[in-house]
């Protein structure tokens, strides 16, 4: 890969992965409601799914995915409606106290994943940067070495970002009904991705 082409590269994952979405919401809310450690392991979760995907990607199984119709409609309903139903369970808890000592560390990180996971429409970011940015000519595991660290290295400073936003929203949010109407926001954001998700179209693969 070109240093060219690498910059390129890094320049549409900045905007891939800081563009607002479930997984920033998810990771707001996480800063806003834990302690700052246990809420850095959602970021973890979202590495995890990243390597994942990159690593499916560079396998070609992305495209696979979204050249399935029925494959991709089925995981965007169960997606859609993950999101929706943690959209309204957060709304309806968004009176009560969070729940912090009731989260351990692993059901931080299973629950973003999960969020992370679930978003089908995901895939076509994946399956962009393979279309637009990896050499055909040039072995894939080869250009890995540069993509996945370049990706990874992205993902963690949006994502932690966002947890730091939280964190201090969190500290910010000291009146109860201020709390309670940012902690609705979030979770309405998550109804309305869930809707979205829901009547998203299978994304194109390129040639």
């Amino acid at each position: 890969m070109s240093f060219e082409a690498w910059t390129i590269f890094a320049l549409f994952w900045v905007v891939f992965v800081t563009t607002p979405g479930p997984n920033a919401v998810n990771c707001i809310s996480n800063g806003m409601s834990l302690p700052f450690p246990k809420a850095m392991m959602g970021v973890l979760a979202i590495l995890t799914q990243a390597s994942m995907f990159l690593i499916l990607s560079a396998l070609g199984v992305t495209a696979l995915i979204a050249a399935s119709p029925t494959g991709f409609f089925v995981a965007k309903l169960v997606g859609a409606g993950f999101l929706i139903w943690l959209g309204v369970r957060g709304w309806m808890n968004a009176g009560k106290p969070a729940p912090v000592s009731e989260r351990p560390a692993r059901h931080v990180y299973l629950h973003a994943l999960a969020v992370a996971t679930i978003n089908p429409k995901s895939v076509a970011g994946y399956l962009a940067a393979f279309s637009q940015f990896v050499q055909p000519d040039v072995p894939i595991w080869q250009q890995m070495v540069v993509i996945m660290p370049t990706a990874l290295f992205i993902t963690t400073l949006s994502y932690s970002g966002f947890t730091v936003l939280g964190a201090l929203m969190g500290k910010a949010a000291l009146g109860a009904v201020f709390n309670i109407w940012v902690r609705r926001v979030m979770a309405a954001c998550f109804i309305i991705y869930g809707v979205l998700l829901g009547t998203s179209t299978a994304p194109a693969a390129r040639g």
